[in-house]
């Protein structure tokens, strides 16, 4: 089967029944980071993000930009988890046709952000391609009872983002944003979310794995889905690059949550039986279902 047919996530699918795993590890693939046992009442957290020249980002943009990105994707994988970021290695591939200026300005924003968020750059590998990749892998580490799963949400959930989506890549937010971690730990520590993700694919295509892995149906609001300026609901659906937190919380908790002042904090849909489907409800409460196949595929 071409790999354009199998898709993206179906590739991930078949890959995954071909890694196995020791008892070490809680949680392999299938999430936003991997789990395995840690030390004392902590896990270790294990995750891992690819950015490749002309999808990601482009040689126009700032290196000290691109460079910052970079390690904010693995940042916001690890918020998403619940836990805390603590040491990454970088991996380059380089033509040798870019300047090398370029290239220090990408250490340079990656360096910031490491500095921001207390993360160690420990080593890394460089190796000749046809355009520049950056790949960086990141550890982290969470107490047990405040990891969060994509596969906890429960019938009666309502569903919350923290900030807003859509008309990231055009409007420079996905070279601009700060990963959620402030507000992950808020979150734990105070609200125990029962399942959290970020989005880099799209609303739709994001929470559509929580439901999948939850084995539950939601319904969103159309008319109370936060929007980027210029952005449209489709565009919330499927662009992708906000790196915001999407997250499930028990209706008790969501009416202490709607009052909280702190962060932005959105609520935007619920969480329903499985045989009730997955679709928008708009504000005369038309109804139109929804594919989880909605969003940025690499193929």
């Amino acid at each position: 089967m071409r790999l354009s047919n199998l898709g993206e996530f179906g590739l991930i699918d078949r890959l995954s029944k071909v890694c196995l795993c020791s008892n070490s590890v809680v949680k392999g693939i299938g999430d936003d980071a991997a789990v395995v046992q840690g030390s004392g009442k902590k896990k270790m957290l294990f995750t891992t993000d690819m950015l490749l020249e002309d999808v990601h980002f482009t040689h126009k943009m700032p290196g000290f930009l691109i460079g910052k990105k970079a390690l904010a994707c693995n940042i916001s994988d690890i918020a998403a988890m619940g836990g805390i970021p603590k040491y990454a290695v970088i991996s380059l591939g380089i033509s040798g046709k870019e300047d090398s200026h370029m290239i220090e300005e990408i250490y340079r924003g990656i360096s910031a952000m490491a500095k921001k968020f207390k993360v160690d750059v420990v080593g890394g590998d460089t190796v000749s391609a046809h355009k520049l990749i950056i790949n960086i892998a990141l550890t982290g580490e969470v107490l047990s009872r405040e990891i969060v799963y994509r596969n906890g949400a429960k019938v009666g959930d309502k569903i919350f983002v923290t900030g807003q989506l859509g008309n990231s890549f055009k409007s420079g937010h996905h070279l601009t944003f700060t990963p959620r971690l402030a507000e992950s730990q808020f979150l734990v520590k105070k609200y125990h979310p029962h399942s959290m993700i970020d989005i880099s694919d799209g609303l739709v295509s994001d929470l559509g794995h929580i439901l999948e892995q939850s084995k539950v149906g939601a319904c969103l609001y159309e008319d109370q889905i936060p929007l980027r300026k210029g952005a449209r609901v489709g565009d919330a659906f499927k662009d992708g690059e906000d790196f915001e937190l999407l997250f499930t919380v028990s209706a008790e908790k969501a009416r202490y949550l709607r009052k909280v002042k702190k962060f932005p904090m959105y609520e935007i849909g619920e969480i329903l039986p499985l045989e009730s489907g997955y679709f928008l409800q708009d504000d005369n409460s038309r109804r139109e279902k929804l594919s989880a196949l909605t969003g940025y595929r690499h193929f």
